[in-house]
């Protein structure tokens, strides 16, 4: 008996413990169920609400989503780089500079015992410092020793440190006075001018110095760069020694006798070395023409051609003393195409004391200019062109009666007449001033009065 009732007892238990975990799950299911409910409600009202305020404002908020999210802007278009500004330079150019006695005696200073040319320079020392490259024609041996004038030149070094303090940058030194001192003579007005700081073209001291550029010399003028070539016609007759040639560029085959058969072998080679050296622009100095003329010869003309067939940009004239035209030529070069090339055949005397018992002819020598050449590259093309051109008019004042060292004047034209209009006659008088009034006339006679353009 007592083995059933505990059996019994222990179903009674089992009984009782399903029955707890049958309550226990359904208070849990409870709970669940009604969290979802909850859940359920809750998401209900949400989605009544959201519902009743979408049925009542639909449109509105529509819009109002649209609008808050549009397209993004586009990116503007950038701003196009503005094209380079070209580079413009001015080239400026004058005639010969010669020291006849009379300038150098004026030069001398009795109180040191040294030459200063100074005072004949600062007149036009105030333009040309102004260019970015200046070059002239320097007409006479600095041979050291005894000074002399025409018709054999020797002038004191000083004259080349007053050239190049006066702003010039390059001398020509092929010309028909090069040799008045011999060959020693060539050989130390280099070695002086390299000391005065001035870069030259035209003669050299060994054909190993020629060869090394063809004689070509090649300056940056304000950014551009200029090739710059020089010849003469010839020396007064001298000869130079067969194994010299290298010192003298002279473009005539008959340079001692005749004068009238061009190098062309010569001409052609060292144009060629130039067109290789691909600078901007090609310069090319000539000695020629016929003294006291101011009008080109025939055979000025037809080099002048030739040369800018052979790519000169530029040719520059010197030795007849006197100015002559100016002009552009526009030629078939020797690559088949078109070009131009800007000629003036002669830029007259600089410093000189060259005078006529006539006074047409006296005016003629005293009167000069210096050309202002404005030089442009195109960054874009690499293009360079001539794109002005302008002189400004000088004259050569004789002044006798003053002291030595104040006899000898290169006087800026306008300058020295409007400060005699204003009153003063301390360089200047009445006599000067007419011929002044000439000087002017004659260079807008000869090189036009729309270049004369002084500021």
């Amino acid at each position: 008996m007592r083995q059933t009732d505990g059996g019994h007892r222990v179903r009674i238990l089992s009984l009782v413990l399903a029955l707890a975990l049958v309550l226990s799950a359904c208070a849990r299911g409870g709970n669940a169920s009604g969290s979802a409910g909850a859940s359920s409600s809750s998401a209900s009202v949400s989605a009544s609400s959201g519902s009743g305020m979408s049925s009542g404002s639909s449109g509105n908020d529509v819009s109002s989503a649209a609008g808050s999210v549009s397209e993004p802007e586009p990116e503007p278009e950038p701003e196009p780089a503005p094209p380079p500004e070209p580079i413009v330079s001015h080239l400026m150019v004058a005639g010969d500079v010669m020291s006849h006695m009379p300038i150098t005696k004026d030069a001398y200073v009795k109180e040191t015992g040294e030459y200063d040319y100074s005072h004949m320079f600062a007149d036009a020392a105030q333009q040309v410092e102004t260019a970015d490259y200046a070059i002239a024609n320097l007409e006479t041996p600095l041979a050291g020793g005894e000074y002399s004038g025409y018709p054999k030149f020797n002038a004191p070094d000083a004259l080349a440190y007053d050239v190049k303090e006066a702003g010039f940058d390059l001398v020509s030194t092929a010309n028909n006075h090069t040799r008045d001192q011999g060959m020693d003579g060539i050989f130390r007005t280099l070695d002086a001018v390299d000391a005065a700081g001035l870069a030259h073209v035209g003669t050299y001291r060994s054909q190993e110095e020629r060869d090394a550029s063809s004689g070509i010399v090649v300056a940056d003028v304000g950014g551009i760069s200029v090739a710059f070539l020089c010849y003469t016609y010839g020396l007064n007759g001298f000869q130079i020694d067969s194994d010299r040639r290298y010192s003298v560029n002279l473009f005539n085959t008959d340079y001692y006798t005749s004068l009238c058969t061009p190098d062309y072998d010569l001409l052609g080679a060292d144009m060629a070395a130039a067109r290789a050296m691909n600078t901007d622009l090609i310069a090319v100095i000539m000695h020629w023409g016929v003294e006291y003329r101011d009008s080109a010869t025939d055979y000025q003309q037809e080099m002048a051609r030739w040369l800018v067939e052979q790519g000169a940009d530029l040719v520059l004239g010197s030795h007849p003393h006197v100015l002559e035209p100016m002009e552009t030529l526009t030629v078939t070069g020797w690559d088949g195409q078109q070009r131009q090339g800007f000629v003036i055949y002669s830029m007259g005397n600089f410093l000189s004391n060259q005078y006529r018992d006539d006074p047409k002819k006296d005016l003629a020598v005293k009167t000069t200019a210096v050309l202002d050449l404005e030089l442009t590259k195109d960054l874009e093309t690499g293009a360079t062109s001539l794109t002005d051109v302008r002189y400004t008019p000088y004259f050569m004042l004789h002044r006798d009666e003053a002291a030595r060292g104040d006899q000898r004047y290169l006087v800026n034209v306008h300058r020295a007449m409007a400060a005699y209009e204003a009153g003063d006659t301390s360089q200047v008088n009445a006599e000067s001033y007419a011929q002044l009034q000439a000087a002017l006339e004659r260079c807008h006679t000869i090189l036009g009065a729309d270049g004369d353009r002084t500021d």
